[in-house]
């Protein structure tokens, strides 16, 4: 299968860390090319997710203590303002959540590649030592991602995916999905766990209620009462409010039990507590974002005497996307497309994706 590459293509590209003008719309960027052992992905559609947010704006900097509203940080520091406390290079574009087509192979790279619709694996890599943390970099972070016509990636990055969804759809999973997943696997959730997911109506907590479920776990999100009704649709067993009041009464009238086994959060902000607290003796709470603010006010007596465990959750383990590729391919996962737009439209949709009126994940398409 023959494909003509362009010599430019369209990108929006990150020039630095701070407010909307730092992302810049180009339709002559040069466009890439596959190294040795690297496949050259035609982009079809690309999902949105925190970390670009995040990243834009400043708002891993330690200096950084409120919740992003998608502006920048005066207090940030760009030297500790990427996920791993490390400075960028810029511009980089960005965009981990890739749907696309493999349209040429590196020297070394099975040709047989070329043609096949794939998925990127978001977690880069030292191959040499795949299961050091340290070493791990993020697709569309540490190098450039999918806010662009065609990526050049590592081939071992590249996961062929066969299903009959749409390109915008398939742009649903990855970061969201495949965080979930982390955050269940590092919480040992099992069949019979009941799981409070607040945020249950975002990419990762909508993905949180699925996973959950297909191991068999009673789930309980939370979400604004305007979103209630599509959160039950994504399969969670009982949604309570975005704030309940007495979220131990609240857990009580839903399950018949006032604490739960797990807390899978993406939330933090001034209801922290109240999570901790619903936990039963010996319970699990896993983190992978605070989207509410990640400064949170801790009882340690409510840790160590009721024998619970944290566990935080960012690097994915080698394997666990090759697992996400196949729930899908199985339909033991749905997508749910919260909004499209065209990649030239990157900022009004990532300034929808901070508004969180959607359900489920935002997507920008190429064409």
């Amino acid at each position: 299968m023959s494909h003509e590459i362009p010599k430019t293509m369209q990108a929006v590209v990150l020039t630095g860390h701070g407010d909307f003008d730092k992302l810049e719309y180009h339709d002559r960027w040069p466009t890439p090319e596959a190294g040795p052992g690297e496949a050259l992905v035609q982009v079809h559609a690309c999902g949105l997710n925190n970390t670009d947010v995040n990243t834009r704006t400043a708002w891993y900097s330690k200096g950084v203590s409120e919740n992003t509203t998608g502006g920048a940080f005066e207090e940030a520091d760009d030297e500790d303002a990427s996920w791993g406390g490390l400075s960028l290079k810029f511009p980089r574009i960005q965009g981990a959540d890739v749907a696309g087509t493999v349209v040429a192979a590196g020297a070394g790279v099975d040709p047989g590649l070329i043609g096949r619709r794939v998925m990127i694996d978001t977690w880069l890599r030292d191959w040499d030592n795949p299961l050091e943390l340290d070493g791990c970099g993020y697709f569309g972070s540490e190098c450039d991602g999918g806010f662009a016509d065609y990526v050049a990636i590592d081939a071992r990055h590249v996961h062929a995916v066969d299903c009959d969804l749409a390109n915008e759809e398939l742009a649903t999973f990855a970061t969201a999905c495949i965080t979930a997943e982390n955050m269940l696997n590092r919480a040992s959730v099992a069949s019979g766990d009941v799981v409070l997911i607040p945020g249950a109506s975002g990419g990762v907590g909508s993905a949180l209620v699925q996973l959950a479920n297909r191991r068999g776990a009673t789930t309980i999100g939370m979400a604004s009462e305007s979103k209630h009704g599509q959160v039950r649709a994504v399969g969670a067993h009982a949604v309570l409010p975005r704030s309940p009041g007495d979220l131990k009464a609240a857990v009580f009238d839903a399950t018949g039990r006032d604490s739960v086994d797990v807390v899978a959060d993406v939330v933090g902000g001034s209801e922290w507590a109240t999570l901790i607290d619903a936990l039963d003796r010996g319970g699990r709470y896993t983190c992978a974002g605070a989207i509410a603010g990640p400064m949170v006010e801790m009882d340690l007596r409510t840790f160590y005497l009721r024998d619970l465990t944290f566990t935080g959750a960012t690097v994915v383990p080698p394997g666990v996307f090759a697992d996400l590729v196949g729930y899908i391919e199985r339909g033991e996962i749905k997508p749910l497309v919260g909004g499209v737009w065209p990649l030239r439209e990157l900022v009004q949709a990532q300034k929808a994706f901070i508004e969180k009126k959607h359900i489920g994940n935002i997507v920008v398409t190429m064409s």
